[in-house]
């Protein structure tokens, strides 16, 4: 039996848990005293055990925007994953032998579990470590480091800037710890396929190109650029002197040449060593020792559910044939004298839909993307009672780490505003980035999606500091992929073909369902994924090909949006259904945020305690 189909866990199992509660002994007030106390005890608990948490990663408390800890960074080591999963453990214990959950208040109830929920997915985890692939094309330290270093890094002082310098060292023993793992993991048979050796090879080659790594270069390798970069405005904010400034560069060139430059190349001589022997036209993680158990992990991971691949799969191939039913409407509508087929062949390479190859077209791109969230912005108060205080800001991807047709992607600001958000783009192919999709996908990593999302749990105060940082890929791409459509509702896709592109992105997603779980749970090849794909959308090939690599190094992640969105959708319909004329949209939009990231069932939860609440006693 499909556990969640189509639009639908079945509204009459979600609306008996909405219908007004049989009246019992309401608590006393002595009652609810205890239980507010019980719970505001807890939240102190959280906020010192998250405190500790933090204190255990230098490099999130960076990217939180504190400089305490500044000089380090985080250790890597499998003994230091395993202390940390013992300090979780440890806590666990604690939190059920100190704390009656009876006596909480249902927000308590929602943080005391989230906390369980967190602990049992990294005890589960732990397992399958070895099944990751640490270095890929999508993801890995070896270019987020330099990138936290980069962008998030802050150097306001002389004490800053030697932090940085003590940190270009640090990184040097991170990636060994990193590469003494993927090295173990490659005898034990778990080998990423050849083009995500070939994609960080790229990666870590812009990393080491140009001075101060290669003397005679004229180029300027990007990290000795930015360290460059930070101390002359030090200097030109007069908070260092020309010795000082001397000084912090040599020690900077020291650190580049003597420590990061030897653990990049050492990373860079296994990769090379290791490309030869790897999968030229894969398939997925189903093939490695364990793999199909390390499939069903990751797809409990990244949906919360227990949905099967199959019922997945399933899933996705009825929502592509309804959004091609869909894209066959507005086909007709804009009386294009053809198949569906060749309307894509027509969105694929007429002129209109793209920005020139040229920095004055990947201005442009940037700049309409500014102004579709200008749009959108002033229609949030009317959607919305919660808005988010943070700025946000539209960035080209760094170019060490840019690909061509890439997917644009959202890093947060910190919690205290002085880091806006950032929707980042790749712009180095702009025959792979379509006029007519930018829209949806402005609205999806900006506002009202993963900006507004992720900035307003940030911005909580009523929740134990934990929550506000949670993440829940199916929560928070769930979110964003239903803010696409919510965004049409609001006004935007004025025009039909934009209004097409957004069905682009959605049915993205609903292939996502079908090419995941075939790839890695029924045996397709790359090239079998790739095909799928190009049959049911006009996104150009290259984007096509980058999606489907994604895929194979990121198992499961995929599959969180269309499922995230869906249960979002029928816990709306649930709302409307069950109050009626008394349904307010920015109250149910408030709910759904108002708690940060959460499970799908906790989310669940929290939505039906929200109907409750808004009926007749």
């Amino acid at each position: 039996m499909v556990r969640y189909s189509v639009l639908a866990v079945s509204l009459s199992l979600l609306l008996a848990g909405c219908q007004p509660a049989q009246h019992t002994d309401q608590p006393t007030v002595t009652e609810l005293a205890e239980q507010q106390q019980h719970s505001e005890r807890l939240t102190r608990w959280f906020d010192e055990k998250y405190e500790e948490q933090l204190q255990q990663s230098p490099l999130m408390l960076t990217f939180l925007g504190r400089k305490d800890r500044q000089f380090d960074v985080d250790d890597m080591s499998l003994a230091a994953q395993d202390a940390q999963l013992a300090w979780k453990a440890a806590t666990v214990t604690e939190l059920t032998s100190s704390f009656d959950r009876a006596l909480l208040t249902n927000e308590a109830k929602t943080s005391y579990d989230l906390w369980l929920h967190q602990y049992q997915q990294m005890k589960a985890s732990a397992d399958f470590r070895h099944h990751n692939y640490l270095f890929n094309q999508m993801q890995g330290m070896h270019s987020l480091l330099p990138q936290i270093m980069m962008s998030f890094h802050q150097v306001e002082s002389k004490e800053d800037m030697q932090a940085y310098i003590a940190r270009l060292e640090g990184i040097s023993v991170a990636l060994l710890q990193l590469l003494e793992q993927a090295q173990q993991f490659t005898e034990q048979g778990i080998r990423p396929p050849r083009f995500a050796y070939e994609g960080v090879i790229e990666q870590v080659e812009n990393l080491l190109r140009g001075q101060p790594f290669e003397l005679e270069s004229e180029q300027v390798a990007p990290l000795w650029q930015n360290a460059q970069q930070k101390i002359t405005q030090l200097q030109q904010q007069q908070l260092l002197n020309d010795d000082e400034a001397s000084i912090l560069q040599q020690q900077a060139r020291t650190a580049l040449t003597g420590y990061f430059q030897p653990a990049y190349q050492k990373l860079l001589d296994w990769l090379q060593q290791e490309v030869v022997l790897a999968a030229v036209n894969p398939t997925g993680v189903s093939t490695h020792p364990n793999g199909r158990a390390y499939y069903n992990h990751m797809l409990q991971v990244s949906t919360t559910t227990s949905m099967t691949a199959d019922e997945i799969h399933e899933l996705g191939l009825q929502e592509v044939e309804r959004l091609t039913a869909e894209m066959e409407s507005i086909r007709q509508q804009v009386g294009f004298d053809g198949d569906l087929h060749e309307f894509f062949d027509f969105i694929r390479t007429d002129d209109r839909f793209f920005y020139p190859d040229t920095d004055e077209g990947r201005q442009a791109y940037i700049d309409d993307s500014v102004a579709f969230l200008a749009f959108i912005n002033e229609r949030l108060p009317d959607y919305f009672g919660v808005l988010p205080k943070a700025d946000l800001v539209v960035k080209r991807v760094e170019p060490f780490r840019e690909q061509p047709g890439a997917a644009q992607h959202y890093f947060p600001g910190t919690p205290d505003g002085s880091r806006p958000g950032v929707y980042y783009a790749h712009l180095s192919d702009m025959r792979s980035m379509p006029k007519n999709e930018m829209e949806a996908i402005a609205y999806h990593e900006g506002n009202p999606g993963h900006h507004m999302q992720i900035s307003i749990a940030q911005e909580l105060t009523d929740i134990p500091r934990f929550r506000t940082q949670a993440n829940f890929t199916v929560y928070s791409e769930g979110w964003a992929l239903y803010s696409e459509l919510l965004a049409k509702e609001m006004g935007a896709y004025q025009d039909p073909y934009s209004d097409f592109g957004r069905l682009v992105t959605e049915m993205w997603r609903a292939v996502r369902l079908v090419v995941d779980t075939g790839l890695h749970a029924k045996g397709w090849t790359e090239e079998d994924a790739i095909a799928y794909f190009q049959q049911y959308t006009p996104i150009p090939i290259e984007a096509v090909r980058s999606e489907v690599r994604r895929y194979l190094v990121m198992p499961g992640q995929a599959t969180a949006y269309k499922i995230g969105m869906i249960r979002i959708q029928e816990l709306r319909a649930m709302a409307e259904q069950a109050l009626g004329e008394n349904f307010d949209i920015r109250q149910f939009h408030d709910t759904v945020l108002g708690g940060g990231a959460l499970p799908l069932d906790l989310l669940q939860r929290r939505v039906e305690a929200w109907v409750a609440s808004q009926q007749p006693g």
